[in-house]
């Protein structure tokens, strides 16, 4: 079937939102809230769109963007998720280019030529340059139909990946008041919420918030105890052969934990900003287009990340807020298929995390704000509660009854003990030795381990020497660490990072306060859980294997991801369904009509060939 004709000449074919949605897409319905927003963009009118990574917020745009007459101008921080949706439009029949630094300037000219000559339906715009002159002249010579504004949270400079750039993103807008505009963002709480909607002047805009729950993702939190045999531990027992992400605080251990994964016999590579942009480029392809492939990385990957299939997404460090952890475990999943998020942590975690708060360079009012979300993200670590109801509650959403997929709800709950006179001696211990030290010194005092600098400091005499005796080594850490987590105690900026007292210190040591502690639960194996082949009987998992390599060799000789060719999903029900015409295969959810054409009968053929085999 040849793509129809849409969006751009006066005797163009216009579709409904539903006609699109199943002619290029291969879907059947819509989404909480996709529709609504397409109706309102189809209309003229402005939006707002806070759903979760994986519900299908890039639809909610480019719908509209082949239903209105004109090109959908949609504005993109990151230029590998350009390259991946726009071969992913491509695919769908949708005419759509790029703007970026990756082009040569004939490629630019070349993509500014078919927009001008309205041979293009979405043109996606890395921010710098839409700012250009140059860009400004290809905005006022065409036809927009909208302007799509991705990972809006970027203009909040409280948030957890401020770009300055999307400041000045209404700079550009404003000359355009006829076109309608969405912001859309995975992420955001109230404060951050309402600086997008100001410095995006989308104030007058309809606000469509979604669900922050993403059900199929399994959170859990575990303390660090050797990490990387931990982490090993996790992908070989759990997620064997599957793809996944790792994140990691410094670009210094993002590489160490690559080089001792692949030690390991584990498909792993690293990404981190400070790489030459060659090897980059190369981690972002392998990510894209490897079958089972673990990125190790720093934040700096990930924003807008598109493969439907990452089994797991991997802290090795704590994140520095919910919104980070949020938009990154987020990068798990997408497919709606069974997935993990999965973090170690420890106090030296604890205590870093704090003191890279403190060096940043932001004003007093900028770090009180990190401080509290910081404080958050601790506070989801150590807690006794389903973890998805703590983290649904930080986002504004209420969770009546417990999850029953997460660490804290699989293993029966957490328990809890009374830490106040723990809390009491331990707080004492800071306080009478000059608020200058670090746990493994106070552990000394409280055990009552004297040493020659304790003799010199005269801490063997104070009253907390030796009143810990109670508790073994690995306890009194446990007990400094949620005194961090919990805000009793905070950090100093020295290389001692000496532990302070805070206001909260006060009561607890006065009695006025009880303290509740965490027990820290022992170490346990991983147990693999069951993986989404298995819902498949054997039959119709070999073939579902057999359409895999077949998919694999198609993306290969197209250099795309494979998964812009179908989704595992869509794979899975043709092993089920086993289409034998093309009329067949439009019924598989994800296959539409110009994929059909392209790839039917290849798909159809190989379903056949497989059955004869099998009979």
């Amino acid at each position: 079937m040849k793509p129809l004709l849409v969006n751009q000449t006066e005797n163009r074919i216009v579709l409904t939102p539903q006609e699109v949605l199943q002619t290029y897409f291969g879907y059947d319905a819509f989404r909480e809230h996709q529709q609504d927003v397409i109706e309102r963009l189809v209309a003229g009118s402005d939006a707002f769109v806070l759903m979760p990574t994986g519900s299908g917020k890039s639809l909610c745009y480019q719908i509209p963007a082949v239903i209105r007459k004109g090109v959908g101008v949609v504005i993109s921080p990151l230029i590998a998720l350009m390259h991946d949706q726009v071969a992913g439009l491509r695919e769908n029949g949708i005419r759509a280019e790029y703007l970026n630094s990756s082009l040569s300037a004939d490629d630019a000219a070349r993509v500014e030529e078919k927009v001008r000559s309205a041979q293009t339906d979405i043109l996606y715009v890395a921010p710098e340059r839409l700012f250009t002159p140059r860009c400004r002249r290809l905005l006022d010579d065409m036809n927009i139909a909208l302007f799509a504004i991705d990972e809006a949270h970027c203009v909040s400079q409280w948030g957890h990946d401020f770009r300055p750039e999307y400041l000045r993103i209404a700079d550009v807008t404003r000359q355009f008041p006829k076109v309608p505009r969405v912001a859309m963002t995975a992420t955001a709480d109230d404060v951050t919420r309402r600086e997008i909607l100001r410095k995006l002047e989308l104030t007058e805009a309809r606000q469509f918030i979604s669900s922050f729950d993403r059900p199929n993702i399994c959170y859990r939190v575990r303390l660090k105890d050797n990490g990387k045999r931990q982490l090993r531990g996790f992908i070989r027992d759990e997620h064997a052969g599957e793809t996944g992400i790792v994140y990691c605080r410094t670009r210094r251990r993002v590489e160490e934990v690559a080089l001792w994964l692949e030690e390991q016999g584990i498909n792993a590579v690293a990404y981190h900003a400070g790489l030459a942009p060659e090897k980059r480029l190369t981690a972002q392809k392998r990510f894209a287009r490897e079958e089972g492939i673990v990125v190790v990385a720093t934040i700096a990957f990930g924003l807008g990340i598109d493969r439907p299939d990452v089994r797991f997404v991997a802290h090795f460090d704590i994140p520095m807020s919910m919104e980070a952890y949020y938009q990154e475990t987020g990068r798990a999943g997408r497919d709606g298929e069974p997935a993990d998020a999965w973090m170690i942590y420890s106090l030296g975690d604890v205590v870093a995390a704090r003191q890279m708060l403190m060096r940043s360079e932001g004003d007093e009012t900028f770090k009180l704000i990190q401080q509290r979300k910081l404080d958050a993200l601790l506070g989801y670590c150590e807690t006794m509660a389903c973890r998805r109801q703590v983290l649904l509650r930080y986002f504004g959403e209420v969770r009546d009854e417990a999850c029953g997929n997460c660490g804290t709800c699989r293993s029966g709950g957490a328990d809890a003990w009374d830490g106040t006179v723990a809390a009491q001696k331990a707080l004492s211990a800071v306080y009478r030795t000059g608020q200058r030290f670090g746990a493994q010194y106070l552990i000394k005092v409280l055990l009552g381990q004297e040493d020659e600098r304790m003799q010199r400091f005269g801490h063997d005499r104070i009253k907390t020497f030796g009143v810990g005796g109670e508790l073994t080594a690995k306890e009194w850490r446990s007990v400094f660490r949620q005194l961090i987590a919990l805000g009793f105690l905070t950090v100093e900026m020295d290389r001692r990072a000496g532990f302070v007292l805070t206001d909260k210190s006060w009561p607890v040591l006065r009695g006025e306060q009880d303290v509740q502690f965490r027990k820290d639960a022992a170490p346990k194996k991983s147990k693999r859980e069951k993986r989404p082949e298995m819902d498949l009987d054997p039959t119709a998992s070999d073939l579902w294997e057999h359409l895999r390599k077949l998919r694999h060799e198609i993306a290969q000789g197209l250099e795309v991801p494979a998964y812009v060719i179908f989704h595992d999903k869509t794979l899975k029900e043709m092993a089920v369904q086993r289409p034998a015409t093309r009329e067949d295969l439009l019924q598989v959810s994800g296959v539409g009509e110009t994929k059909a054409d392209r790839y039917g009968d290849q798909f159809i053929t190989a379903i056949t060939d497989w059955e004869s085999r099998s009979a």
